[in-house]
């Protein structure tokens, strides 16, 4: 059980670090990512992005 806990806080520790570098790449701001201003504070969907990263570490995951 722990061993989950620290996989999952070390994933978001490393997407943490990389938002800026994916977000100056063009990620999310793809076509079919939502944003959308709700009560006075910017709300951000990136589905397009999402489904483009699972298909990029899929394929990785592939060929290791």
């Amino acid at each position: 059980m722990i061993r989950w806990v620290i996989v999952v806080f070390l994933a978001l520790m490393l997407i943490s670090w990389l938002t800026p570098l994916l977000h100056k790449l063009g990620f999310g701001r793809l076509p079919g990512d939502l944003n959308f201003k709700l009560f006075g504070r910017q709300m951000n969907v990136p589905l397009t992005t999402t489904i483009l990263l699972s298909l990029l570490c899929a394929g990785l995951a592939r060929l290791l």
